[in-house]
């Protein structure tokens, strides 16, 4: 009897010890969307015969898992599985850039985000890997996880935060011996701060951001003999002001992006004497919805200058962003990750995010009941800086409707058709470019 007593104390004590650990919470939340694609043509070259289209399904998969000690302490954790084309082929490894994994790992699954989130009394914490490129507007978004120290300071009306970004580390390590020999400065890092105000005052309320940016990128110090002076760091340095207001029914958003620093910082001692490459890139960003109710119509603007060929400078490094996929064909990177580029003559090609390129769109929409919408826009881009090549990207019209099924299960069939201009061409008069169209229907829950 005794000991069945002293059994049954000692289980109290372990569970008056263990009462931290087992009032953790956790919370899930996620999306899964499965959708199919048709894209007449997968290239825009035309040389008089039938050129192959393509359709198929796909999904992904995305769950996030926070696991709560306290209000003030979480583990924050991010993976996408089952990111594949129904009944395709698996990838062999492939670097997938908005992932931490490789393209292959995320097929079957893979983790994203591992990080603790702490709210101290002198600010908010987030250690580990989380997302990054992530700022102001869509526009220029590249969402990726990186390994990073980030603090964040909130006391309203004012946001203030700075960061510390390990983009890549080539020390020798265990699981990395040979390193790269001597060498000891070959990392790529990235430092920033920012700061934003919330403003309200009438019927205008929104807010105003500004970010800054240096990255030093040593990776290319070693002797690679890729280059004439094959031994150089690059340094590049970034402003990013954004603006977004709310005035009555008008939304308002603009983004503004200033780059400079040197692409090539040559190292003293390099076999051929050559001048520093400096980089000095600007591109800018404008939107507005007004929101009437049923109806809603609005308009886009977007500007990433391209690189002059007459130019010792480096203009063209800067993209619209993978985030930021203002049409269903045309500068879309979802369906660059799907559906490979679309390649035209010269090496030019639909691929990626946007660059060298002015972009203008105006779209309206209409909601006949609570649960659908319907929008149709027309798009028209032209290079910033052609080269040999024709200016025009084209004209793109798409029309879009999403129905919401329930309040987590919405459906989306679209239809973009693309009048490809001559810049496909690659300067070349005799080279024929055909047109292009794209029908997409997509079932997206989230929850």
């Amino acid at each position: 009897m005794k000991r069945f007593w002293l059994v049954l104390l000692t289980l109290g004590l372990v569970m008056a010890f263990s009462t931290s650990v087992f009032a953790a919470d956790v919370k899930f939340t996620g999306s899964f969307y499965a959708a199919g694609m048709y894209l007449d043509n997968t290239s825009f070259m035309g040389n008089g015969s039938e050129k192959p289209s393509t359709a198929f399904y796909y999904q992904r998969m995305r769950i996030k898992a926070e696991f709560i000690a306290t209000p003030a302490l979480k583990l924050v954790t991010q993976f996408d599985a089952m990111e594949r084309i129904w009944g395709g082929p698996r990838v062999a490894g492939g670097i997938d850039p908005t992932s931490y994994e490789t393209r292959e790992e995320n097929e079957n699954i893979a983790f994203d985000y591992a990080y603790i989130w702490y709210a101290s009394k002198i600010g908010l914490w987030q250690v580990g890997i989380l997302s990054d490129n992530v700022w102001g507007t869509t526009f220029g978004n590249n969402d990726e996880p990186e390994g990073q120290i980030h603090w964040t300071l909130v006391k309203m009306p004012f946001i203030v935060g700075a960061k510390v970004v390990k983009i890549v580390d080539n020390s020798s390590a265990a699981i990395n011996a040979a390193g790269y020999g001597t060498q000891t400065d070959v990392d790529a890092d990235k430092y920033l701060a920012y700061g934003i105000y919330n403003f309200k005052a009438n019927k205008v309320a929104g807010q105003v951001g500004l970010l800054g940016y240096y990255v030093r990128n040593a990776v290319f110090s070693p002797n690679f003999g890729a280059f004439p002076a094959d031994m150089y760091k690059t340094h590049v340095y970034g402003l990013i002001p954004y603006v977004k207001a709310n005035i009555g029914p008008v939304a308002v958003e603009a983004e503004a992006e200033y780059q400079w620093g040197k692409a090539r910082d040559w190292e003293s001692g390099t076999p051929v004497a050559v001048d520093d490459v400096k980089i000095s890139s600007w591109s800018a960003y404008v939107d507005a919805l007004a929101d009437l109710g049923m109806f809603y119509v609005g308009g886009t603007f977007a500007w990433i200058q391209g690189d002059d060929p007459a130019s010792a400078k480096q203009e063209g490094t800067q993209t619209g962003g993978r985030d930021w996929n203002p049409c269903l064909i045309m500068f879309n990177y979802d369906l660059t990750y799907w559906a490979g580029p679309i390649l035209g003559f010269g090496g030019t090609a639909n691929a990626n995010a946007m660059t060298n390129a002015w972009f203008g769109q105006i779209r309206g929409g209409v909601r006949p009941v609570a649960d659908l919408d319907i929008m149709a826009s027309v798009a028209y881009a032209q290079a910033d800086e052609k080269g040999a090549f024709d200016k025009e990207y084209g004209w793109e019209v798409d029309v879009t409707a999403t129905y919401k099924i329930t309040n987590n299960l919405s459906y989306m069939l679209g239809v973009g058709y693309w009048f490809v201009g001559d810049y496909y061409q690659a300067g070349v008069s005799a080279n024929k470019v055909d047109d292009n169209f794209i029908v997409i229907n997509k079932l997206t829950l989230t929850f």
